[in-house]
């Protein structure tokens, strides 16, 4: 039997399932209302543990505070028109994006 995995150990899982991926790739994921938009000030795989670890309060403070959420039919255009480069990683059902390119990153 093995042990549950440290939340450090389920954040290095995730971090190796984390890639970059335009918005056309995400359509069909999209449509099914299965695309879950992060805000750039939060950590993405932070976010993709917590929902792993299924944290429904962690969940309800972001969604409040409109960090986390569905990706509105504007942005959804918006990322369209310049096919979008995000982060995304997935948490089945769910592909959590973040979009990043007005981000300064070191």
């Amino acid at each position: 039997m093995s042990s549950p995995q440290s939340p450090e150990e389920i954040k290095a899982k995730l971090n190796l399932e984390t890639s970059r991926i335009h918005w056309h790739e995400l359509q069909t994921y999209y449509a099914r209302g299965q695309v879950v938009r992060v805000a750039p000030e939060l950590d993405l795989l932070n976010v993709a543990a917590q929902l792993a670890a299924d944290n429904k309060a962690q969940f309800e403070h972001w969604m409040s505070g409109g960090q986390v959420g569905e990706v509105a039919p504007d942005l959804a255009r918006a990322w369209y028109d310049r096919d979008a480069e995000l982060w995304a990683v997935v948490i089945a059902p769910w592909v959590l994006v973040q979009d990043r390119s007005g981000e300064c990153l070191h």
